[in-house]
């Protein structure tokens, strides 16, 4: 525990909550397709907002590489459904408010930043649930999305 996951290493199925309050599970979204799962420290704060939203605006980018984008924070579900709604988000948030898969995958502080338990980190999953790219920025707002949609695109597709 504590240690982030690499490149090619295996994410293990989890189950979360997402912005409706609908259980959603990991497997479900890797059988469409590759998943950018980007880890945020807080909804509704000016970074996470800024990171949020480039995502949103790169729709049309990760649909044509077949990805699904995923936020996922510590806010509960009511906060994730009004961060989702504010910005015209367009994809899921999930709930992780004890950080448990933050810290399955490394995401998660060992000291808090202020009130921020979770690591701003973007993991680049493929089907096989191995991950192609991990990407570590905590001021760099649009680095994640970017940076995903190149590994993404230079990916072998089946």
């Amino acid at each position: 525990m504590g240690v982030s996951l690499a490149v090619g290493d295996k994410v293990e199925d989890f189950e979360l909550l997402d912005e409706t309050g609908t259980p959603r599970r990991l497997s479900e979204f890797l059988a469409k397709g590759p998943v950018v799962l980007f880890f945020y420290p807080a909804a509704m704060t000016s970074g996470c907002t800024a990171e949020s939203c480039h995502f949103r605006d790169m729709a049309a980018d990760f649909a044509e590489v077949g990805a699904t984008r995923i936020g996922i924070s510590r806010d509960t579900v009511e906060r994730q459904a009004r961060f989702a709604r504010t910005n015209e988000l367009g994809f899921p948030l999930l709930s992780d408010p004890d950080g448990t898969v933050a810290r399955q995958l490394g995401a998660r502080r060992t000291i808090a930043v202020g009130p921020f338990l979770t690591r701003r980190m973007t993991f680049v999953i493929d089907v096989d649930h191995r991950i192609l790219e991990v990407v570590h920025s905590e001021t760099s707002m649009q680095s994640h999305a970017d940076r995903a949609l190149e590994v993404l695109r230079s990916r072998p597709r089946p």
